[in-house]
């Protein structure tokens, strides 16, 4: 039975590099895989999934109107489909959560989705939430904050190095403007 997968970390973790190393498997084994990744995220370029270690892959996109469940249905019907891959989970909506349960659940695909779990503020992402609800497996993956303990917070940081405590829940960036913290350090940097 195919499973919905939510592989969860702070920033910098190495979500796409695994993503990416989890496709590979398949595609190695002569198996088709698909990747999607958020519309807005242009960082590597529109439609493309890089790691801060040099991979990278194309991808398709995902906005709000996009019915991931029929482009993937849609896919499969030309040719097998063996597991489909979302990166940055966090910024689906909430619909598109229940959609890639659809595909576990009525097309037998299993769908590795890898994403934030919380914004800046320790909130949670409203894709997250409704993965962390509905989600077959969870994994945490792991990173490290600049004290050596587990990093599960993260901050962002304006252009002169200040903490922002307000603002629009998403804003793409990476270490220029995100940095992982254990809590007690986030705590620290984000409320002290």
């Amino acid at each position: 039975m195919a499973k919905l997968y939510f592989n969860y970390a702070a920033m910098n973790a190495g979500k796409s590099t695994m993503l990416l190393q989890a496709s590979y498997n398949y595609h190695e084994r002569g198996m088709r895989t698909v990747i999607f990744t958020a519309a807005f995220d242009s960082r590597a370029g529109i439609g493309k999934v890089a790691s801060r270690i040099g991979l990278s892959s194309d991808a398709l996109v995902f906005d709000d109107s996009t019915d991931i469940f029929a482009e993937v249905q849609r896919l499969s019907a030309e040719e097998s489909v063996a597991c489909v891959f979302i990166d940055e989970a966090n910024f689906l909506s909430e619909h598109h959560v229940w959609q890639l349960a659809d595909i576990a659940d009525k097309l037998g695909i299993p769908v590795m989705a890898y994403g934030l779990r919380t914004d800046f503020q320790g909130k949670l992402f409203p894709a997250s939430r409704e993965l962390l609800a509905i989600a077959d497996e969870l994994r945490e993956i792991r990173t490290i904050c600049h004290c050596g303990r587990k990093a599960s917070m993260v901050a962002r940081f304006d252009s002169e190095g200040k903490v922002v405590k307000e603002g629009a829940q998403i804003d793409v960036g990476g270490n220029e403007k995100y940095v992982s913290f254990c809590r007690r350090h986030w705590v620290e940097a984000v409320k002290g």
